[in-house]
């Protein structure tokens, strides 16, 4: 067992900071599982699949570092569970499941479909104890998430599909190489029009990457976020031909397809001399700093910057100062790929703690703790009532706090999050568009059929539960919304 430190010195406090496996200044040693750190000794039943038999050896040992604690602590941090209460659902059994493999008693067609059930959050390795303590009493931390994602790369290789994620892939990549949930239109020939009028250039050294969901559906996010750079004096172009991240291909399995779009937006990239990607979308945040890495190793040399990250960071140093007063009650959902994935949480609160007018409350789970809106690994694609569910549930939290408003950073969540807020009358906005509100900036754009309907409701008197339980216009029990102009 290695007792380190972050910066790989011996530990003299392994408890003083909660271990995130993201984390950018980890050391590898508290990171990587080699197959040659053997815990159970393999089990010599020969695998004729060689597929199979690849998959086995790859991910054994982080299936057993799982099977053999006997901690289940994940079952109760773990969204899906805890909506569906199925323990085939569960963490411990998608590990559960590379052991049966192992021993012959399982094939992948038997499991595949469990494995659609998860989010990828990453809570259930939080959760553990093999990662809490990595480094002190065990040797790996728990790695869930990747054997998700090989689980269900291997279905595909093995000819098992499920069929939303095959119908979304194939439609990705044989009509727009831009995916997005719904009927919305998508192509190449638009993929832009969300920056139309902003007089922003094509290429250049620094690039702004718009998701597609952003793009083609919450236009007004990456339009405040271009406009947020523009005030700050900030220099960026659009890139000439945008695929996909090809994030969303690579958590459903589907990883030759994701590698082929991260090919051409590499070489979009060269071609334009670009050395630094601005990132507003987490999704795209861990396909380029985790996917891309993989794919091309040391050839992947450019800097990616978190759009949030950079803003903090310009309030700051004093280049945005909000002064428009914004009049909300609201709280924070941290998206798990920024919090629970790569331990980003305090730079988005300190946007939101300059922002005039504000009334924040926290004193919802935060952190590592934070709650999942079920929107991310695909699980909106083949389950999105399961989807709709944990999006519920993440609302019915915020509503028992006193705000109007839930604020996010990841605009996958949003469409999700916002249609179970219509249920508890609680808005859900984008941080970057908060911020650019408070800087006196009125970015246009939409923000799709359910959030535009929920933000031209009437927002007046009193925020939060007071409003909600006096039955006021335009709240839950009260009577039909209104048709006011802006959101009062």
């Amino acid at each position: 067992m290695t007792d380190l430190d972050r910066d790989g010195a011996p530990s003299t406090d392994p408890l003083r900071e909660p271990f995130t496996p993201g984390m950018r200044s980890n050391p590898p040693e508290l990171t990587e599982l080699t197959r040659s750190d053997e815990i159970v000794p393999q089990v010599l039943i020969p695998l004729e699949d060689v597929k199979t038999r690849e998959f086995v050896q790859e991910w054994r040992n982080a299936a057993y570092n799982c099977y053999s604690s006997g901690h289940k602590f994940c079952r109760e941090v773990c969204p899906v569970v805890i909506e569906t209460r199925n323990e085939s659902y569960s963490p411990t059994a998608f590990h559960a499941n590379v052991v049966g493999m192992e021993r012959g008693e399982l094939t992948v067609e038997d499991v595949a479909a469990d494995y659609v059930n998860c989010t990828q959050c990453g809570a259930c390795e939080l959760r553990c104890p093999n990662t809490l303590f990595t480094g002190d009493f065990y040797r790996f931390r728990t790695r869930t998430v990747d054997v998700v994602k090989a689980a269900r790369a291997l279905a595909v290789d093995s000819g098992v599909h499920q069929e939303g994620y095959r119908s979304w892939n194939a439609r990705t990549a044989e009509r727009s190489h831009e995916p997005v949930l719904g009927e919305t239109p998508v192509g190449q020939d638009t993929v832009r029009d969300w920056a139309d009028g902003l007089d922003i250039p094509i290429g250049g050294e620094t690039i702004l990457f718009v998701d597609c969901e952003a793009a083609f559906y919450r236009t007004s996010v990456p339009r405040a976020v271009a406009q947020v750079l523009q005030k700050a004096g900030y220099e960026f172009g659009l890139m000439g031909e945008q695929w996909c991240c090809g994030g969303p291909a690579a958590e459903m399995g589907y990883v030759d397809q994701a590698r082929a779009f991260a090919e051409h937006n590499m070489a979009s990239w060269r071609a334009t001399g670009t050395k630094r990607i601005l990132v507003l979308d987490p999704h795209d945040y861990i396909a380029f700093t985790e996917d891309y890495p993989k794919y091309f190793g040391a050839d992947f040399d450019l800097e990616v910057v978190l759009i949030v990250e950079l803003f903090a960071e310009m309030i700051r140093d004093g280049r945005l100062v909000p002064d428009v007063p914004v009049d909300r009650a609201i709280t924070y959902h941290d998206p798990c790929r920024l919090n629970k994935r790569k331990g980003i949480w305090k730079e988005p609160r300190e946007v939101l703690r300059a922002i005039p007018g504000l009334r924040f409350e926290d004193v919802d789970r935060v952190t590592q703790w934070s709650y999942c809106s079920g929107a991310g690994g695909g699980l909106a694609v083949e389950k999105p009532e399961l989807t709709a569910a944990i999006s519920a549930r993440r609302l019915s939290h915020a509503g028992a706090l006193d705000v109007d408003t839930l604020v996010s950073a990841c605009p996958w969540s949003e469409r999700p999050l916002t249609e179970a807020g219509d249920d508890v009358d609680i808005d859900v906005l984008d941080i970057h568009e908060l911020l650019a509100t408070s800087l006196g900036i009125d970015g246009g754009g939409s923000r799709g059929e359910t959030g535009d309907r929920r933000f031209a409701q009437v927002r007046s008197g009193p925020p939060g539960r007071a409003r909600r339980a006096s039955g006021e216009p335009g709240t839950a029990d009260g009577s039909e919304p209104g048709t006011a102009d802006g959101d009062g």
